[in-house]
């Protein structure tokens, strides 16, 4: 049996009684499940067996789609804050990296997010499926968004042309994340506007 867009569809689980729906319509109800799990709770008791009564579908459709825990986890993670940590393109590059930071520190320091996101990192040392998910569902994606933004405003001049975009995502977003997984300083608005300040304008003396 295919869905309207002619990919397949899952038979429900779980006892809703639901019948057959689209795959992607049972795959947006799963994440939208998990994403408000670990924003709630964070990752301890989330489980497949969970997420499968909450969600309405069967172990087997989980398993089929993710390989573990931490990757059913991360996808759902990476859902429920894909939005929040837009990277928003008014033409002003302070003021948009100042937006967008803002908004991770946020996640980070006022949600259960910035824990979820801590656990994910530290499960996926020991757990090949989780780092290899982390790369592709999340990292490489924030990357690769972060570096477009920086990429146009070396276009429009406010960056120079010699910078290596990459090497500046790292010294922004890297310094958030050293922040979240070794809390000896906080993530704090101060943080935000010295970090963006300090890359933009310099720190050689005058």
């Amino acid at each position: 049996m295919t869905n309207k867009t002619g990919g397949p569809a899952v038979k429900e689980g779980g006892g809703r009684g639901r019948g057959r729906r689209p795959a992607d319509e049972v795959r947006a109800d799963v994440l939208r499940t998990v994403g408000d799990l670990l924003l709630a709770e964070g990752t301890g008791d989330l489980t497949f067996e969970r997420v499968a009564k909450a969600a309405g579908v069967s172990k087997t459709t989980l398993y089929k789609w993710w390989p573990s825990k931490g990757a059913l986890a991360l996808d759902g993670y990476f859902h429920a804050v894909e939005e929040t940590l837009a990277f928003p393109d008014t033409g002003d590059v302070r003021a948009d990296l100042l937006t967008q930071l803002r908004s991770f520190a946020h996640v980070m320091t006022r949600t259960p997010g910035g824990r979820v996101l801590a656990e994910l990192i530290g499960a996926a040392q020991t757990d090949k499926d989780l780092a290899a998910a982390y790369r592709k569902l999340y990292s490489s994606h924030r990357r690769r968004l972060a570096g477009e933004r920086l990429q146009r405003a070396q276009e429009a001049g406010q960056i120079r042309a010699d910078v290596d975009v990459q090497v500046l995502v790292d010294q922004l977003w890297g310094a958030a994340y050293h922040r979240l997984l070794i809390p000896d300083e906080p993530v704090t608005d101060a943080f935000v506007v010295a970090l963006v300040g300090n890359l933009l304008d310099g720190v050689g003396s005058k």
